[in-house]
């Protein structure tokens, strides 16, 4: 029998993509059983274009995580939530990939904080029966070993305490955050003026 290929999917706005991501995805190619890492843009939700959290559209997002993936063996950019009705779910994208891809076979990557609320997910039981989650810790969410249920995995992967949110709050502010974005990201924002660059009193959503 043909030994599918381990494919780990991280699902994410990336708004924007930061090191955080990229140092996760490295680290589970090259320390877990997968080999690769598939970043799985999830889609701009039209009710949070204009709340405030400076959410840029989907090609701009993907270009970004284009760059970032790029040159990183077995960190792939993934856009399948693009072409999918919206709002996508997990294990419909996951489904489709399944589908899309049969010499693969699928595994969900979250967060300890989303695993803590895992059971409000869509079908969270047939997600841990099919696609067999990967557990990564998230300062502040503690995850008892002993109540991980047969199918899912904790890892043990540094802790990267960076987010969005954060950047694009420091970007809006005028701060340098090149060292806090993959290669390329920073220019790229720079020269799109996204979250605010260049007009810290008048922050971008577009």
């Amino acid at each position: 029998m043909i030994r599918k290929r381990k494919i780990g999917v991280l699902g994410g706005s990336f708004n924007p993509v930061h090191v955080g991501h990229i140092l996760l995805a490295d680290y589970l190619v090259q320390f877990s059983t997968l080999d690769e890492v598939w970043l799985m843009l999830s889609p701009l939700n039209p009710l949070k274009v204009h709340d405030g959290n400076n959410m840029v559209s989907d090609s701009l997002r993907l270009d970004m995580l284009e760059i970032a993936c790029s040159g990183h063996a077995g960190i792939i950019p993934c856009a399948i939530e693009l072409t999918m009705p919206r709002p996508s779910y997990s294990i419909d994208s996951l489904g489709l990939l399944s589908s899309r891809y049969p010499e693969c076979e699928f595994h969900l990557i979250i967060g300890s904080d989303n695993w803590n609320i895992f059971d409000r997910w869509r079908d969270w039981q047939t997600i841990i029966r099919r696609f067999r989650p990967i557990v990564y810790p998230r300062p502040g969410y503690p995850v008892d070993s002993a109540s991980v249920p047969e199918h899912v995995t904790l890892t043990e992967a540094p802790v990267f305490d960076i987010s969005s949110t954060f950047l694009r709050k420091a970007i809006s502010e005028g701060h340098d955050m090149e060292l806090f974005l993959p290669s390329g990201v920073w220019d790229y924002i720079k020269s799109n003026k996204l979250y605010g660059y260049g007009n810290p009193d008048k922050p971008t959503d577009a």
